[in-house]
């Protein structure tokens, strides 16, 4: 498993941590994990689009005023496979989390792969208010291979990558459930789990779509972790400090 970057933005810290102060921003780490199997190369999402370091209002429009890339021109998930060696073509499935487009920014560059999605969260993308909702097509709408889920699935049917729904943040958030030979178990909750501190401070952020849904998510998160997983969030940068990154794998 390797951490990837996948960009950065930044958020009123309000919208994660209510005590925080009207005018503080926080910055969020974005990153894509890639999952190496021996049935094929997979990505869990893919981060932000690599234009968006030059300029965001171009791609994302009005949305770029309230989420704002802070990125550099490597922070992308086509740079960090380049450091191991790899190509957008050398990925064979994309599992997006959701469909928000700092996690399913770079899809288009994976001509190769299928890309699976929780078959609501492409229901929501595809709505009439979908860009109220934080959809835009420009990132997910793509010709091509798209498989949908509905409820758990093993991936390849060893147990090694479990797909797991863990809706609130979007009627269709899915995290993984990793099993690696010597690191043990990893639950990757992308935006299920932004930050620690709701899990920790029992916080529902501002930008999530059902409240009760998001809490029961949190204690199957709290579950998982109690038997022994890791989990790792979709934007803490405390805990993106501490992450092994790049070439330094978990095996």
């Amino acid at each position: 498993m390797h951490v990837l970057p996948g960009g950065r933005l930044s958020m009123r810290k309000r919208v994660y941590l209510p005590d925080a102060g009207p005018d503080e921003t926080i910055e969020l780490p974005v990153s894509s994990i890639l999952l190496r199997h021996a049935e094929g190369n997979v990505l869990f999402d893919t981060g932000c689009h690599p234009s968006l370091a030059e300029g965001a209002e171009a791609r994302w429009g009005g949305m770029a005023k309230f989420i704002k890339p802070i990125m550099g021109p490597n922070d992308n998930v086509l740079a960090g496979l380049s450091g191991l060696g790899l190509r957008a073509d050398d990925i064979d499935v994309v599992v997006n989390s959701h469909l928000h487009p700092d996690h399913c920014g770079c899809n288009a560059f994976f001509r190769k792969a299928t890309v699976i999605v929780h078959a609501l969260d492409l229901e929501a993308a595809r709505a009439p208010d979908s860009l109220a909702r934080g959809y835009l097509a420009i990132e997910w709408d793509h010709p091509l291979p798209m498989e949908t889920l509905s409820a758990e699935r093993d991936l390849f049917g060893d147990g090694r990558i479990v797909l797991i729904p863990l809706p609130g943040h979007t009627r269709g958030s899915t995290g993984a459930l990793v099993a690696l030979d010597r690191a043990g178990q990893f639950l990757l909750a992308a935006d299920a789990l932004s930050l620690r501190a709701s899990l920790d401070r029992h916080i529902v952020p501002r930008n999530t779509w059902n409240a009760e849904m998001f809490l029961g998510s949190l204690a199957e998160i709290r579950r998982l972790e109690k038997g022994g997983a890791t989990v790792v969030c979709g934007h803490d940068a405390q805990q993106w400090e501490t992450l092994r990154k790049g070439a330094e794998a978990y095996d």
